[in-house]
């Protein structure tokens, strides 16, 4: 969704008003978006919302889910709530790729050894052949 106006207030983000008049919208529905917890605007100390630029973010991907895909304000809730869990997974498997690449870079694979430094070690020793039987 485009932009159109940037009624901008400083540093802070754009009044209710502004969003409702940018996005076509009721202030009643940001309010509502408020209420079911799928916006979180910033508030001044006297009380007036404010919204960001993450927030403008938001609140698009609210709108295509509700205009474009007819979704529910409900599964909307459950498609959002999906989207920050797979953003924490993400950056999660990414630490976790990062730590297992700098730990080879610290300490490389011994050539003649390749299960020296597997995540977990197996002995030899233990394993056995399974023989089946004929009946």
């Amino acid at each position: 969704m485009a932009r159109r106006g940037k009624k901008k207030r400083g540093k802070a983000g754009y009044m209710i008003s502004a969003v409702s008049e940018m996005y076509s919208l009721h202030p009643q529905t940001l309010r509502l978006y408020e209420r079911e917890g799928l916006l979180r605007p910033s508030r001044s100390e006297g009380n007036t919302r404010f919204y960001t630029e993450e927030d403008l973010e938001q609140l698009e991907v609210i709108l295509k889910l509700t205009r474009e895909l007819g979704v529910n304000l409900a599964g909307v809730e459950i498609i959002l709530n999906m989207r920050k869990r797979m953003g924490e997974i993400e950056r999660e498997m990414k630490a976790f790729v990062d730590y297992v690449r700098k730990e080879f870079v610290e300490h490389p694979p011994e050539s003649g050894s390749p299960a020296q430094n597997a995540l977990v070690r197996i002995s030899p020793s233990y394993l056995s052949r399974i023989s089946r039987r004929t009946q």
